[in-house]
């Protein structure tokens, strides 16, 4: 599907309130309800649109340190590397992992309560990955910006 301006916008808009009535959509768009309608169903049933979903407020429950994981892997085969993206699909506090290009195989960025919730992920958890032959971690002091918006222009 290719996107226009107009299917622009409306993506632009769900992405800052995906609970913005229809009319409310349209209303932002200059389109008749029943053509927003339309528009959107057709953004959801191409898969642009993948799913609607609540953003939580980490620290209001409870996760309020950042963990950033570079991790290498023992070799670089197909069966080493599908045995950890597997595996790695079961941590807690799992984020996003990434296959990299550079110094480290994988990235992944963890949430915890703590420093020591996630040295109990590190000993349960990480240590247990298959073919890892090392691992390095680093704290987020601080967030500075965050978004889920995909950029649209």
């Amino acid at each position: 599907m290719k996107l226009d301006e107009l299917d622009k916008k409306l993506l632009r808009e769900l992405q800052k309130n995906g609970k913005a009535s229809n009319a409310e959509l349209a209303d932002s768009v200059n389109l008749s309800p029943s053509a927003c309608h339309r528009r959107v169903a057709e953004l959801e049933k191409s898969g642009i649109i993948a799913n609607y979903v609540a953003l939580l407020d980490p620290p209001k429950v409870d996760l309020r340190t950042v963990i950033f994981v570079e991790i290498t892997l023992i070799g670089q085969s197909q069966e080493i590397f599908e045995k950890f993206e597997a595996a790695v699909q079961n941590l807690p506090g799992l984020l996003e992992c990434h296959l990299m290009a550079g110094t480290a195989d994988y990235k992944l960025k963890i949430i915890a309560r703590d420093a020591e919730d996630f040295a109990y992920m590190h000993r349960h958890y990480l240590s247990r990955l298959p073919g890892v032959s090392n691992m390095q971690s680093s704290f987020a002091l601080k967030t500075v910006f965050r978004t889920t918006a995909l950029p649209l222009e």
